[in-house]
């Protein structure tokens, strides 16, 4: 093993900081401030894909930062899981970048740039690498609040009412967790005398049962939250929707899904012979039906997406709740394929905001006939998440019903049905979108009606792009309702565009590659679905036995 790979491991957090100071510098300059941020990205893909390799190949990769004596300064650790879950994360992040800044590009940005939003989306992702990198519980805190505090900027962009309002909701249900999981680490220091995770490992094998549960509750509490797990999951549809296309798309793929790893990482190096197993199967359970129920009973685009994203949680909680080989690697599986298809579905929402003039299916119709390449894109995607066969998504159900069968209790077996069911609600609310928002025809009021302040139902949607000041109107629900131009109260009444105007003006470009690469991300799991189901076995089964994370990480003479 070459001694220097250890070194590129603080590379995946550290490029995006100073990206993020550059393009802070360089705000004067947005073509340069893309410029920066692509290159950041792309080179932090490459960052992951090496370390994937070198993971596989020779174990984890540590490497000590500060002067001080191991295992007292700070860690961080790629093993198998990490840098997946790295590499998963850089690319759902460069081509939702390339979106936002094809989606400023259209809307002309130049004229009203918005300098805030590269730096602060740079500082996001190295939060996000800092968090999958965490070698122990402090940093793993640290890397949750920078992802947060950029969140918070992300979401309130623009400074609209609704987003303000989800935007506090967001920021005190944080604030909460946050607090939880600093209770949580005091009680895990005070308990063993430190927060190494690996050194923890070791010493709450020795605590009272009692004690270790406590620290177990309070992290599983802390990561539930953040991970939106029922009944901790409320503040999730209530939130996202209201934010811009490419701020939600990077949420929905990414955000809840570092919850999910803290989830996976603690129980199975912490918590290996965990009595919090039944505990987390009604999770799952709970969150996989009461998510998917709300997403059938909805009526917007941007708030069915959000319920199917809590929904389909509750599968990677089952997989976590297994306790077992096949339970855990299918649990990674699924990370992996959801950031991929949840990211590409709000993606593909923001062009049907942009073509219809709204998210709400009440007011969509005729969009496979105005863009019959985002139908293609959408169903695409659609049926992916819903598990049809041969799809990423159809395998990732397969192999945890499979170790769902392999356990055997009747709990399990409940799951099993509870996942199957949920699969085809999915399939259900999805293809409720396609039939009503694609294959009909437009409503008479979205095909050329002209609507006014006085009397209309609503104003024509100009979505406002990330980086402009103004902001989109949206209903009660986060709904997307249109803003007209920029200055809503003095500009006139204008028409909304019909299904033939809409494909007299295509989509930009950037938007429409950013999107199909996104999907086609999609297939290629699918494509590469049996060496990527044997990675994720062996991720399983080094999480499982704990051995090589803790040995990797401690030297002989703290592991005696």
């Amino acid at each position: 093993m070459s001694s220097w790979v250890p070194n590129l491991v603080p590379m995946a957090v550290l490029l995006p900081l100073l990206g993020a100071a550059l393009t802070l510098s360089f705000r004067r300059s947005p073509a340069l401030q893309r410029t920066i941020s692509v290159g950041v990205l792309a080179t932090v893909v490459v960052v992951a894909a090496v370390l994937i390799h070198q993971t596989d190949a020779h174990g984890p990769q540590v490497l000590w930062l500060g002067d001080w004596p191991e295992p007292l300064g700070i860690s961080l650790v790629a093993d198998r899981l990490s840098s997946l879950m790295l590499l998963v994360s850089a690319v759902v992040s460069l081509l939702v970048l390339i979106f936002a800044i094809g989606q400023g590009q259209a809307d002309d940005e130049e004229d009203t740039p918005m300098s805030i939003f590269h730096p602060t989306y740079l500082v996001l992702m190295a939060g996000v690498s800092n968090a999958f990198l965490a070698g122990d519980l402090f940093n793993l805190f640290v890397g949750f609040e920078i992802l947060l505090f950029s969140s918070y900027v992300l979401l309130t962009l623009g400074g609209s009412g609704p987003r303000i309002h989800a935007g506090t909701t967001y920021v005190v249900v944080s604030l909460v967790s946050s607090s939880l999981f600093l209770i949580a680490i005091a009680a895990a220091y005070a308990a063993t005398g430190t927060v190494n995770l690996a050194q923890l490992a070791l010493r709450i094998e020795g605590l009272p049962a009692g004690v270790a549960l406590a620290v177990q509750l309070a992290l599983l509490t802390t990561f539930a939250i953040k991970a939106a797990v029922f009944p901790m999951s409320s503040w999730l549809p209530d939130s996202y929707p209201t934010a811009p296309a490419p701020v939600t798309a990077v949420f929905a793929g990414l955000l809840t899904k570092v919850g999910v790893y803290a989830i996976i990482r603690t129980q199975t190096l912490l918590f290996p012979e965990s009595p919090l197993t039944g505990l987390l199967m009604w999770a799952a359970l709970l969150t996989m039906i009461v998510g998917i129920l709300g997403a059938v009973s909805q009526t917007g685009l941007k708030r069915m997406l959000s319920f199917t994203l809590v929904s389909h949680i509750g599968y990677m909680i089952f997989g976590v709740s297994l306790a077992t080989e096949h339970g855990i690697a299918g649990a990674i599986f699924y990370v992996t394929h959801h950031i991929t298809i949840q990211t590409a579905l709000f993606l593909i929402t923001g062009l049907v905001e942009r073509l219809g003039g709204t998210t709400s299916l009440d007011r969509l119709g005729g969009l496979a006939a105005a863009s019959p390449v985002l139908a293609i894109l959408f169903f695409t995607s659609a049926v992916n998440l819903s598990g049809i066969p041969p799809l990423s998504g159809f395998l990732a159900k397969i192999g945890l019903l499979h170790a769902g069968l392999e356990v055997g209790t009747p709990m399990s077996w409940v799951l099993v049905v509870a996942g199957i069911v949920t699969s085809l609600l999915t399939l259900y609310a999805l293809m409720k979108v396609w039939s009503q928002a694609f294959w009909r025809s437009a409503p008479r009021e979205a095909a050329g009606e002209e609507v006014d302040g006085a009397g209309s139902k609503e104003f024509e949607t100009r979505p406002v792009p990330v980086g402009h000041g103004a902001a989109a109107r949206t209903d009660s629900r986060g709904e997307a309702l249109a803003t007209g131009p920029r200055d809503f109260y003095t500009d006139p009444p204008r028409r909304r565009r019909s299904a033939t105007a809409q494909a007299a003006h295509p989509l930009p470009n950037a938007m429409l590659w950013a999107t199909a690469a996104m999907t086609a991300v999609g297939i290629l799991i699918t494509l590469v679905a049996g060496p990527l189901f044997a990675y994720t076995q062996r991720a399983a089964t080094d999480l499982m036995q704990r051995d090589p994370y803790i040995t990797s990480v401690l030297p002989p003479e703290v592991r005696r």
